[in-house]
């Protein structure tokens, strides 16, 4: 039996107001996935773990065929909801399917490219996850998976931080919720290595790369708020440059690769 809330929305954890280095994350994050699967007119590309439905609406925009993958009813219907204005004419609106990303309902080699942002970590079978993504790519496309790192350069300070808290001054850790803890709705907890593993079991990867550095790290945020807006972003824009540099420690690390081939298929079902 599947262990898994089809009827979650995530409304509980869409970020309403955003500090400045969370606004940075997600925007980067976004930014360097979308423009990885090299969408652009006529090309066809599966979102998998779609949501609501953002980015297939971005990638559309872009000229690209979108399929959005997604199991929750309530989710793919609040994606229909949220792509409900139009599009310029001559573009075409994603198409929205019902379907578990270890069994994606597509012919093999269907798509130019696929992708999953932020949403690996959540399904119960990643590895079978990431050999469907490359069965129903073309042999010369690409995937892309966003991940959110746990051994980041923030988890490693703030458990740092934590265990001389706990262990020599016997106080409690900074937050009630740790930030380098699995979340309960997550089945993995990923770090660069493992990432490479499970990927590379289904794919030739092309690209690593890092994203952000700092973020949930103590008093980070509050340093952040507190600098003028040019200097913030400077800041940012640097810790994301040495991120590019040490992926093993930024804060979500995209990797980038072609689907592999095992004799004369990619490997899958």
């Amino acid at each position: 039996m599947r262990v898994v809330d089809l009827d979650r929305d995530m409304s509980d954890v869409i970020p309403t107001n955003l500090a400045r280095d969370s606004e940075f994350l997600f925007a980067r994050m976004t930014e360097v996935t979308l423009d990885s699967t090299g969408a652009g007119r006529g090309r066809r590309v599966l979102d998998v773990g779609s949501g609501v439905g953002q980015d297939s609406v971005a990638l559309a925009r872009r000229g690209a065929r979108v399929v959005g993958a997604e199991p929750s009813a309530r989710m793919a219907a609040m994606a229909q909801l949220f792509q409900s204005a139009p599009l310029p004419d001559g573009l075409t609106a994603p198409t929205w399917v019902r379907g578990w990303a270890d069994a994606l309902p597509f012919a093999a080699q269907s798509f130019d490219a696929s992708f999953c942002k932020g949403a690996l970590d959540h399904f119960d079978a990643p590895e079978s996850a990431i050999a469907e993504m490359a069965r129903v790519t073309r042999r010369d496309g690409v995937v892309v998976l966003a991940i959110a790192n746990f051994d980041s350069l923030a988890c490693r300070v703030t458990r740092a931080i934590d265990g001389l808290r706990q262990e020599w001054l016997g106080l409690p850790p900074l937050r009630t919720r740790r930030g380098y803890d699995t979340p309960s709705d997550h089945f993995t907890r990923y770090e660069l290595d493992l990432m490479r593993e499970q990927a590379e079991r289904a794919l030739e990867i092309d690209r690593v790369i890092g994203i952000s550095l700092g973020w949930g790290m103590p008093g980070w945020t509050a340093l952040l708020s507190r600098l003028p807006a040019s200097i913030a972003d400077l800041g940012l824009r640097a810790a994301d440059w040495l991120a590019r540099r040490s992926p093993s420690l930024a804060d979500v690390v995209v990797l980038v690769g072609r689907p592999a081939v095992r004799g004369a298929e990619p490997i899958g079902r």
